[in-house]
């Protein structure tokens, strides 16, 4: 950005809000009545043949104008960018919309997204942790050699079943002896914290438990957390998307008819787009993909605007945000997710 000039960055800051407002490419005689320096289209002309050569606007037909490239919005978003105030107005409706949800945390989030594709005029997701009953028992069973069942019985009696190895040479009484240590710790405390102090009592050597009992419990914890890597814990989260209809709107060819197509495609593909998500949660605020920037909508040119939202105790509980065409009104998007991410966190 610093190697634009004052003249270089006003042509280029006018094609890319005329490109965000239309989608159409904008020629040196459109320019020329927009901007505020007294230059002629010719003189308009060269500083867009030099914005070109530089990769930052392209001509998407012969003798057309100009609109930026994906490297030229995210310059843009970066570096010109001037992101706008939400006004009380839209604030009181965030909150109002978001607070009007019932008791239950899905509703609260529906109820969000819904809000915010409406208010964007874009579809938007959310990713959300599903919420586990608490554990009550827990029981090994031998089946074979080398191989157990773990019955796992939460809140409300919901039962669960998974089969595990276990070490070699594992005695009945060893599987018992884990579960009844397992489940002595169950008592009166959360998941976690009964996780966290029977790791702690493992690693200390605080336990009557021998050693193959010891791996026994590991391979119950790993059980009991839910899974054995980044696959299970992205299999364990909900995804929600409202307002996909909204993207129907507003097209302006065939080919933005086939990128809205390729785009529906991708919001079927949930796996992909929670990993797409997940990767916003170790923003501090809002993280912002545009195009090709992410594998996932590569082929339909959209744009992704996420924000994590957190609990009172800053812990993070998920990712909100806004997918749309490239040409999305970055500086009114941008602070609506961020509000709406700040409201949903306030409220849970």
């Amino acid at each position: 950005m610093n190697i634009l000039n004052d003249r270089s960055r006003e042509i280029f800051r006018q094609i890319v809000d005329a490109y965000i407002m239309t989608g159409e490419p904008v020629g040196s005689r459109t320019l020329s009545k927009k901007i505020q320096m007294p230059l002629s289209p010719a003189s308009i002309r060269n500083v867009m043949a030099d914005l070109e050569e530089s990769g930052l606007i392209y001509s998407p037909y012969t003798s057309a104008g100009r609109i930026p490239t994906q490297i030229g919005l995210r310059l843009f978003v970066d570096g010109l960018l001037e992101i706008g105030n939400l006004s009380k107005k839209e604030r009181n409706e965030i909150e109002i919309h978001c607070k009007n949800n019932g008791e239950r945390m899905e509703d609260l989030l529906v109820q969000a997204t819904s809000m915010l594709s409406g208010l964007s005029k874009c579809a938007s997701v959310v990713v959300a942790p599903k919420k586990e009953k608490p554990l009550k028992h827990v029981e090994f069973v031998a089946i074979s050699p080398g191989r157990a069942l773990v019955v796992m019985v939460s809140e409300g009696d919901d039962v669960e079943n998974r089969i595990i190895d276990v070490p070699p040479g594992i005695t009945t009484s060893a599987l018992v002896q884990a579960a009844n240590y397992i489940n002595s710790k169950l008592i009166g405390k959360s998941f976690d914290q009964a996780k966290e102090q029977i790791e702690r009592e493992i690693l200390i050597h605080q336990t009557d438990l021998d050693n193959l009992t010891k791996d026994l419990v590991r391979q119950g914890l790993a059980v009991w957390s839910g899974g054995f890597g980044d696959k299970d814990k992205i299999s364990r989260e909900s995804l929600i998307v409202r307002g996909q209809a909204n993207l129907l709107e507003d097209l302006q060819a065939k080919e933005d008819l086939e990128r809205i197509r390729l785009l529906f495609s991708d919001l079927e593909r949930k796996k992909d787009l929670i990993e797409l998500l997940a990767l916003a949660k170790d923003a501090e605020g809002v993280r912002i993909f545009i195009g090709s920037e992410n594998n996932l909508f590569s082929l339909s040119g959209s744009s992704v605007i996420a924000a994590p939202y957190m609990d009172e105790n800053n812990n993070l509980l998920g990712v909100i945000g806004v997918i749309g065409p490239t040409r999305l009104n970055y500086a009114r998007i941008i602070p609506m997710v961020d509000y709406t991410a700040k409201i949903i966190g306030k409220i849970l």
